[in-house]
């Protein structure tokens, strides 16, 4: 697996990951807008034959980060993808240097936050139905950098 920077290409294999792993998928038009934001910083997983493993996006404010999306690919979960994402996120973080990157999970999601907290998030707070379809409290997790 290699982490590459987001590029025109990858668009139309994020928005179907987008599709698969998410009630509220950002579309292809979304996520080609972040190409030329340089407040965004988001990273996509390759595998051998190049082909779209997972994605991370980050928005950046002043010396602020704040994830917006990890996704991994049904069939690559379980394989590290997540985890070497956010790894590199937090390096990349850490070289515009960033003091912190925080982001919202459903509360739900075991798996996610035990992902989260491996990377050195902790919980900071609970934003109340944050999330819809279906409605759920999102855990707003910290790491600081």
């Amino acid at each position: 697996m290699k982490i590459e920077t987001m590029r025109e290409g990858h668009l139309a294999a994020l928005a179907a990951l987008e599709k698969v792993c998410f009630s509220e998928p950002w579309s292809e038009q979304s996520l080609r807008e972040e190409l030329d934001n340089p407040a965004a910083l988001f990273l996509v997983a390759e595998g051998e034959a190049g082909e779209v493993l997972g994605y991370v996006g980050c928005q950046t404010v002043l010396d602020e980060g704040y994830i917006t999306n990890v996704a991994a690919d049904p069939a690559a979960r379980r394989q590290g993808v997540g985890r070497t994402l956010v790894a590199a996120l937090l390096e990349s973080a850490r070289a515009r240097a960033l003091s912190f990157v925080t982001l919202e999970v459903r509360v739900s999601n075991a798996p996610a936050i035990a992902l989260y907290e491996q990377a050195g998030f902790r919980p900071v707070g609970t934003r109340r139905n944050y999330y819809s379809a279906p409605c759920e409290d999102a855990l707003l997790m910290t790491r600081d950098l």
